[in-house]
């Protein structure tokens, strides 16, 4: 079971996800090293892969870490936080924190990641590229998730908090009135008419 926002240190599947990605980074560079050579091919190989086989991950593992980050937005607007990926970048205090938040929430996902394009690698490329692995596991998971969370918590804020919607309201005798009705406590809102006479939205409220 994946762990909510508020935990603050690595779950072991986090270290073990991390420490994985930071040695395949390292042993792609010692084994095919970088070159203009080599980051070519890796932008060749990685626009190549939504066409290839395999490209429903493209649209699954999004999925799941959107899933996953609207879960820990919920939990952001409940609890009063600020924006995950605005906290990230402007908050340092906060941004080591934040960021182990996200490495526990989608370590599932990026482990996933990196076993689905090692297979596409030996399918496909009949090699293995190690820092392909990784750019593919971040894109599909890590960047959805930062950004879906933030996203998500800026929208469940402005649903909690409701808006005033203004309704045309027409009748042959009173003329053009308007009605007002708050959707954030879902009351019904009095406005004068053309007349002066009142409108309410809500039938079952008294006219005056």
């Amino acid at each position: 079971m994946m762990n909510g926002p508020a935990r603050k240190e690595l779950t072991a599947l986090a270290r073990w996800v991390i420490l994985l990605g930071v040695a395949l980074v390292v042993v792609g560079n010692l084994w095919h090293g970088v070159t203009a050579t080599t980051i070519a091919r890796l932008w060749v190989n990685i626009v190549e892969r939504p066409t290839g086989p395999m490209k429903l991950r493209f649209v699954l593992q999004p999925l799941m870490a959107a899933l996953v980050a609207i879960r820990d937005a919920r939990a952001d607007a409940r609890s009063g936080r600020s924006p995950y990926l605005a906290t990230v970048l402007s908050n340092g205090a906060e941004r080591a924190g934040r960021l182990r938040e996200g490495a526990n929430a989608t370590a599932r996902i990026l482990l996933l990641a990196l076993i689905m394009d090692g297979i596409y690698q030996a399918i496909v490329l009949d090699r293995f590229y190690p820092n392909e692995a990784v750019i593919i596991a971040l894109v599909l998971a890590f960047v959805p998730y930062i950004l879906i969370r933030g996203l998500s918590l800026r929208v469940l804020r402005a649903l909690m908090s409701g808006t005033r919607v203004s309704l045309p309201y027409d009748d042959e005798n009173e003329g053009h009135l308007h009605g007002e009705f708050n959707g954030g406590r879902g009351e019904p809102v009095r406005s004068q008419g053309d007349g002066g006479q009142s409108f309410c939205l809500d039938p079952h409220a008294p006219q005056r």
